[in-house]
């Protein structure tokens, strides 16, 4: 009698890609009790990406436990430096907490097919850069991913034009040649407090001014 060979079992395979998810916040100014409550959120919201959106610290009094809470949760952290610290601040706390944490000033991180750009710092205090020089930096950290389909730009200043001038601080032309130009899906910005969770749509490009206010979302 001719054996019957056992049937391979079928394995479904889902067509549907993992998405990425984020939380994002800025304005944090050495509140270390925030930052805790903050990682505990992205471990419980199981978030693949932390954004710090500049003015991590307040005048650099202090940069203990800014970083390390969410290291200690596993996760990608990335970091662009504010009006509140030097570059070489966020570089430092960068290298600090690596590998989970990336300095993304002038650079590009990809995760799950999303890529992200960005460049702190703003065109005002003792740490600032000036205008032309963040979409300088802009530019070179975008075009590390330009041939992604998903993308997300970060910056500590608003773009010009966007409603977070209400509150009378204008705005940087390099942020808003940068959405026009490049396209991202989301512009990530903080500066403005009192701005603190408004979103408008820039062309494609959803801006979100997280400031203070947490804002976890998917792409």
């Amino acid at each position: 009698m001719e054996k019957t060979k056992p049937k391979k079992k079928q394995v479904k395979i889902s067509n549907k890609k993992k998405k990425t998810k984020i939380l994002a916040v800025g304005d944090i100014h050495g509140d270390t009790g925030l930052v805790k409550k903050l990682a505990e959120k992205a471990k419980k919201e199981n978030v693949d990406v932390v954004i710090l959106a500049g003015d991590l610290t307040f005048a650099e009094q202090s940069l203990k436990d800014l970083i390390g809470p969410f290291a200690k949760a596993k996760k990608d952290i990335l970091i662009v430096p504010g009006n509140h610290e030097a570059v070489s601040t966020t570089a430092f706390m960068s290298e600090m907490y690596a590998p989970y944490s990336k300095h993304l000033h002038g650079y590009s991180f990809t995760k799950y097919g999303v890529g992200f750009f960005g460049a702190g710092t703003a065109d005002m205090g003792i740490n600032q850069i000036k205008d032309d020089e963040i979409f300088q930096l802009l530019n070179k950290s975008h075009n590390k991913i330009k041939d992604l389909k998903k993308k997300i730009m970060v910056t500590h200043i608003h773009p010009k034009g966007s409603k977070s001038e209400f509150s009378g601080w204008e705005g940087s032309a390099a942020a808003r040649k940068a959405i026009e130009k490049f396209k991202p899906d989301f512009a990530i910005c903080s500066h403005i407090h009192e701005a603190s969770g408004l979103e408008e749509h820039i062309g494609k490009t959803k801006v979100i001014n997280v400031s203070r206010k947490a804002k976890v979302f998917e792409i």
